[in-house]
């Protein structure tokens, strides 16, 4: 296993071109309670085209981080530099944990809002919605309404628009997390798939170590509040990969049970944080 010291570098992904790049980034909150320190001294480098997926406990500043990212917060101090896109592409475009549809648009002017939003043109919108549609399975969904669709197939709506609307990075917080395992599955395929063909760079947060180690490239585990870099892991399997057979291999089995071994103990301090600010 391939483990780096917290914001080095790994191997050939330093040679490549840094598209995000944190030093000594600091998130702090005022509370009643005093200063809330959510993310202390994050310094890491995401390359171009890299799948960057982030573990760690429950409260760790994981979706702060993405907010910041994403532009909808603020960092306390340190430095972020994201590299901007070199064309009229939009920097970033995020898909949230929950429902993020608008209940009354079709599955169609939903995955083109962006579009739409940019001003590109009806034939323009028809040939990248159409494609995108058909490659997440919803071409025969396109005139439903998302209250008449599962939760799995909603989901694959949001993937659709996100990826149609073309941005520079993908953000993605827990997107899968409140599926069923067989919907998880089919939808980590699809999102391989789509990836494979974009070759995006993602941010993505998940408490799932089994989904970091068969999605990304590069996995960092955070450390329980205030956030910290406790390991940033290479991840050793080539691609393109399919979900099941790369989970039946036995040093699949042996790197999830690495990760996990970095991971424990910061859940088991997270829950002793929780009882102590409880009691």
């Amino acid at each position: 296993m391939s483990m780096l010291a917290p914001g080095a570098e790994a191997g050939k992904a330093a040679s490549t071109d840094i598209k995000i790049r944190l030093r000594g980034l600091n998130k702090i909150f005022e509370t009643r309670k005093g200063p809330f320190v959510a993310i202390d001294n994050l310094t890491f480098d995401i390359p171009k085209g890299c799948f960057f997926m982030i573990v760690g406990p429950s409260g760790c500043g994981k979706t702060t981080l993405l907010r910041i990212l994403a532009g909808l917060d603020t960092h306390t101090s340190g430095s972020l530099e994201i590299t901007p896109p070199v064309d009229n592409r939009p920097g970033n475009a995020m898909i949230f944990q929950g429902d993020s549809l608008f209940p009354w648009m079709t599955v169609w002017d939903n995955a083109a809002y962006g579009l739409a939003m940019r001003g590109k043109s009806k034939g323009e919108i028809s040939e990248i919605v159409g494609h995108y549609l058909q490659r997440t399975g919803l071409g025969k969904f396109k005139d439903y309404y998302p209250h008449q669709l599962s939760g799995g197939m909603r989901q694959r709506v949001s993937i659709a628009r996100a990826f149609a609307t073309d941005p520079d990075i993908l953000l993605m917080d827990e997107p899968f997390s409140a599926l069923d395992e067989q919907n998880k599955v089919l939808l980590q395929e699809e999102l391989l798939r789509i990836w494979e063909e974009t070759k995006k760079t993602v941010m993505f947060i998940t408490h799932s170590v089994d989904e970091a180690v068969t999605l990304g490239d590069r996995i960092m585990v955070m450390t329980a509040h205030p956030g910290r870099d406790k390991a940033t892991i290479d991840v050793p399997f080539e691609r393109p990969r399919k979900v099941l057979e790369l989970r039946a291999r036995p040093e699949y089995g042996e790197f999830v049970y690495n990760i996990w071994s970095y991971l424990r103990e910061e859940v088991h301090r997270a829950r002793a944080l929780d009882e102590e600010s409880a009691s």
